[in-house]
């Protein structure tokens, strides 16, 4: 008779991505980078007066902020990814980071563009040539950033082709896209602030600046809401993963096999879980039933429930 101990029927809960270690790493290099330009910028739009820098200036502050909180995520979750007291692991801290950041640039959204108003109602003289230098290295670091946190994972994965029917968005990093979307956002709205600044010294149009300033605003609201529903769904566990569900059903409904109740959600970047009741004329062992599911990509915890088909049990 073999006796077995626990420990070898138990499994660990790990979600991390895949590129977790190389997504940290590169989020704390563009923390740096950030927090450095930002300072350059808020100083030199609060001396040269333009508004449309200063908030190119705060707008990056925000991205420093989010920023530190992304590495903060990755670090945390590598450090507690076998911390038992996470039922699935903690492959969501990322999105709850994403989530984070996007209320914080929604709150920053609000005070550039009420900043911006009261601009345009009481312009002031602005040094233009200082002014546009300064936009100009911001936007080169924003640029450089963005190419340091460029979502690799399309690269990572095209050969697969269709190996996989669901969708690779559902493989993304969060934490990671959130981060990417900030710097590329800072950088859409450094080109505004520059062509704002040029537009205001060879046309005279003052009113140019703090217009531009109220366009960088929506811009950043633009993004925040983008964020919030792209990390929001995460974390209510929004099942929207449509192949994959469709998948699984298939693959398990089989020789009078029928799934009576699944529940698809994402609990780390490129994982999914599942939970799935089966009823049967002829139940098999809950194996049976996972080792149907094997070789799907981004599935990665699956609990089977499997019962007799009341009707066929009557019978007997």
């Amino acid at each position: 008779m073999h006796t077995h101990s626990i420990d070898q029927w138990t499994h660990e809960h790990v979600f991390l991505g895949t590129e977790h270690a190389h997504n940290e790493r590169r989020t704390w290099i563009v923390v740096g980078l950030t927090a450095l330009m930002m300072v350059g910028e808020i100083v030199g739009g609060w001396l040269s007066g333009s508004m449309a820098l200063l908030a190119d200036g705060w707008h990056m502050a925000t991205h420093a902020a989010a920023l530190g909180i992304a590495g903060l995520a990755y670090l945390f979750a590598r450090r507690q990814a076998s911390n038992a007291r996470f039922s699935f692991g903690t492959g969501k801290f990322g999105d709850l980071a994403a989530f984070a950041s996007a209320i914080i640039l929604a709150m920053i959204a609000i005070q550039v563009a009420w900043e911006s108003f009261d601009r345009l109602m009481h312009p002031v003289s602005i040094a233009y040539s200082e002014a546009i230098a300064v936009a100009a290295l911001g936007l080169a670091v924003n640029l450089t950033s963005a190419w340091l946190l460029r979502d690799d994972h399309d690269h990572h994965h095209h050969h697969h082709g269709h190996d996989h029917n669901h969708k690779l968005h559902h493989h993304r990093d969060n934490n990671l896209r959130a981060a990417y979307v900030h710097v590329l956002a800072d950088a859409a709205t450094s080109i505004l602030a520059i062509g704002a600044l040029l537009v205001a010294m060879y046309a005279h149009w003052v009113w140019a600046d703090p217009l531009v300033g109220i366009i960088g605003s929506l811009v950043i609201a633009s993004w925040a809401y983008g964020l919030v529903r792209a990390a929001g769904s995460v974390l209510l566990d929004v099942s929207a993963d449509e192949d994959l569900e469709a998948t699984v059903r298939e693959r398990i409904e089989t020789e009078g096999d029928r799934v009576t109740d699944l529940h698809l959600w994402q609990v780390g970047p490129g994982h999914r879980a599942a939970v799935i009741s089966v009823v049967s004329d002829h139940p098999l062992p809950p194996t049976m039933y996972k080792r149907r599911l094997g070789g799907l990509r981004g599935l990665s915890h699956i609990t089977v429930e499997v019962e007799a088909c009341p009707n066929h049990a009557d019978a007997h």
